[in-house]
């Protein structure tokens, strides 16, 4: 760990400007990110007794190397640059509100030619509408029941393309739950008013569309149309069941965000209620560890930070009321950001009295339960955890706690689509964004042991191009001060150095990161073969084991005898999980391509056909035996096939040869699954 003093800048150097300011680690990560209205008063406060900070501060100080600071022109552009930094660096000691579960969206994907309705999860897409969240039984049936009136497509593109192929189509377009624009029984133009429709009516609109069905409900009568009547009548009953199933809590115009939480020392669970039109439409919660020493109008800010810069770049859905327990810090700054991202006004209050006080006592009361129920989960797991990574320390006898651990594995069937992988560990979980997958080809591909050679030689090549990158950029930092800035430390800028900053770069690929400790799947030839990369690059900081399936044994580089952990040590256990998860990557990958190299198509010999143009004639045609006996001027017509393409396309199959009638005495197969593709 890093001596604070090592690296503290000196007072004066220091600017009394707002700014915003990032420690980093000797690795040149990002691991905190704050802001200050005077940044000297503030960056001293970790400097002059370091012993006397509280205890996470005091780890933060002591993991970094470094510090470095850009200052603004206000006090609204340093919340705006913290948060874009924070989202951009994802810092470790930061405050980050993570959702206590996955919860469902009913989404409308408006950027496509024919919308699709869809229960929609994670991350969200541009050009896509969001309703919710909602709890997965309701959004189901929400969807189902709007489908009787809103008749929007809800099928996938592979149902979709099959359906324009056969010109049939699907059960739905059946049963009068879509609209088959597929089939062209509505024109394109029709069914994307039919989502626009579909959309206005969960954006607040019911009413509007209930009034018209009623008057549509009451010229049937009166042309004797019962029969339509009737429909109609159900329609109304339908849209109304889906109105009235949220009770209405506040008036109806009302339309706010009502947050609450509750802390202890350590952690914070936060529950947000959507209202929308006076009733509530949906329902969020967060759990948050506190690695920073923040108060509460500090959580506060950041969790408004962080909820609506993601919403709002995804949806522009801002309500006009945002209702919170306290004020937050900055919350004039706050409410003008917000007002921004919506374009219109943005109240944040405290309500203190009448209905509004008494649903945030309800919102109060979930997030109470939501962190009591969060600590009886992990309070195990927390302790498992540690256990398992002390033990793993103490019997390999390593030098550093394990914060990060990667594990390699190779898959492959007698040689053929050798594959590798590499999942990460750290703090004890897996951390999938940082997964890799390896294609292996040429000599390294002969053995486990060359395959396993060249993975990590690849692997910390890439470390040491980062590192590399990362000290030349450094000492090409100027040392002279920018003319009309303030003095500041490495990476400061100008005073409107809100919008760019040239040192603040994130590493440039995730392999920038060094482990602690590198887990491979196999026994002592793996581990040695691992070791020796290792050595020819330089790399002497990072440690190497192997767990061998057999005996699960523990193998070290150049041992002639294995570690032996108990069958009931947290530590194996957790090598196991590891090696598994490794297995389990490498297998998938492997299978997926096995599955394409096993592929067979008649097009696959066309001279000059690439995949691209494949994908273009088989939508347009469906089938490859089509694109057989279609003409040179018929196959003109599929996207980027000129008279050259089309004229070598029949000539092929028109040959006899590997395209033309053998082709007809053995259809395309996928040899992985058995269809057969050309049907």
């Amino acid at each position: 760990m890093a001596d604070p003093t090592s690296y503290r800048p000196q007072t004066g150097e220091i600017p009394t400007n707002p700014g915003v300011y990032r420690f980093r680690d000797p690795h040149g990560r990002v691991i905190y990110v704050g802001k200050a209205k005077n940044l000297r008063s503030r960056l001293n406060t970790y400097f002059a007794n370091p012993a006397g900070l509280l205890p996470k501060t005091h780890a933060m100080v002591h993991a970094a190397s470094s510090v470095e600071w850009t200052v603004v022109g206000s006090e609204l552009e340093s919340l705006q640059l913290e948060y874009t930094w924070i989202k951009e660096f994802k810092p470790r000691f930061n405050v980050v509100f993570r959702d206590d579960k996955t919860y469902p969206y009913l989404a409308v994907t408006m950027g496509e030619k024919l919308p699709r309705v869809q229960v929609m999860r994670g991350e969200r897409k541009k050009g896509t509408r969001y309703f919710g969240p909602y709890t997965a039984g309701a959004i189901r049936e929400t969807m189902d029941t709007l489908l009787r009136v809103f008749p929007v497509r809800s099928c996938s593109a592979g149902v979709l393309k099959r359906a324009q192929a056969s010109g049939r189509p699907c059960l739905l377009g059946y049963i009068d739950k879509c609209s088959a624009p597929c089939v062209g029984r509505v024109t394109p133009e029709e069914h994307r008013a039919l989502a626009e429709d579909f959309c206005a009516f969960m954006g607040g609109e019911a009413k509007r569309f209930i009034s018209r069905l009623e008057k549509d409900m009451a010229a049937a009568v009166a042309e004797l149309d019962y029969e339509r009547a009737a429909r109609v009548r159900d329609d109304i009953a339908a849209l109304r069941k889906v109105f009235e199933r949220n009770a209405v809590v506040l008036a109806e115009d009302t339309d706010a965000d009502v947050f609450a939480l509750h802390e202890d020392e350590l952690e914070a669970a936060v529950q947000v209620f959507h209202v929308r039109g006076g009733r509530v439409k949906g329902q969020r919660g967060w759990v948050v560890e506190k690695v920073e020493d923040a108060t509460t109008p500090d959580l506060v800010e950041h969790l408004l930070q962080q909820v609506y810069g993601e919403d709002a770049e995804t949806q522009g859905r801002l309500p006009r009321e945002v209702l919170v327990p306290v004020e937050p810090s900055n919350a004039h700054d706050l409410a003008v950001w917000l007002g921004g991202l919506r374009g219109a006004k943005v109240d944040i209050r405290v309500p203190q009295r009448g209905d509004k006080a008494a649903l945030m006592s309800t919102v109060r009361e979930n997030a109470e339960h939501a962190l009591r129920l969060h600590k009886t989960r992990r309070a195990g797991d927390l302790t498992v955890r540690s256990q398992a990574l002390q033990e793993l320390q103490e019997a390999l006898e390593l030098p550093v706690p394990l914060l990060r651990i990667e594990c390699y594995d190779v898959s492959h069937v007698q040689g053929t689509n050798v594959v590798a992988s590499m999942v990460v560990v750290e703090d004890g979980l897996p951390k999938k964004s940082d997964y890799r997958k390896f294609s292996i080809t040429g000599a390294a591909a002969t053995d486990d042991t060359a395959a396993m050679h060249d993975v990590l030689t690849r692997r910390f090549r890439h470390y040491l191009m980062d590192k590399t990158a990362q000290v030349e950029a450094s000492q090409l930092e100027s040392p002279e001060p920018v003319p009309g800035a303030e003095a500041a430390g490495p990476g400061s800028g100008p005073a409107d150095a809100s919008i760019a900053d040239t040192t603040t770069a994130a590493p440039r690929s995730k392999f920038a990161y060094p482990p602690n400790l590198v887990v491979v799947d196999g026994g002592k030839p793996q581990v040695n073969a691992a070791a020796r990369a290792l050595a020819e690059l330089g790399v002497d900081d990072v440690y190497v084991v192997g767990l061998a399936k057999r005996l699960e044994e523990v193998w070290l580089p150049d041992s002639d005898f294995p570690v032996i952990l108990p069958r009931s040590s947290q530590g194996l256990y957790m090598l196991q999980r590891i090696r598994d998860e490794a297995h389990r990557f490498a297998i998938s990958f492997h299978r997926q391509k096995r599955g394409k190299a096993m592929t067979v198509s008649a097009l696959d010999s066309v001279p000059g056909l690439g995949e691209s143009k494949r994908k273009a004639l088989l939508a347009q045609f469906g089938s490859v035996r089509k694109i057989k006996a279609a003409t040179a001027e018929e196959l003109m017509t599929a996207k980027g096939v000129g008279p050259a393409l089309a004229a070598a396309i029949v000539s092929h199959f028109t040959a006899g040869g590997a395209g033309g009638e053998a082709d007809d005495a053995m259809p395309a197969i996928n040899m992985t699954t058995g269809e057969v593709l050309e049907t």
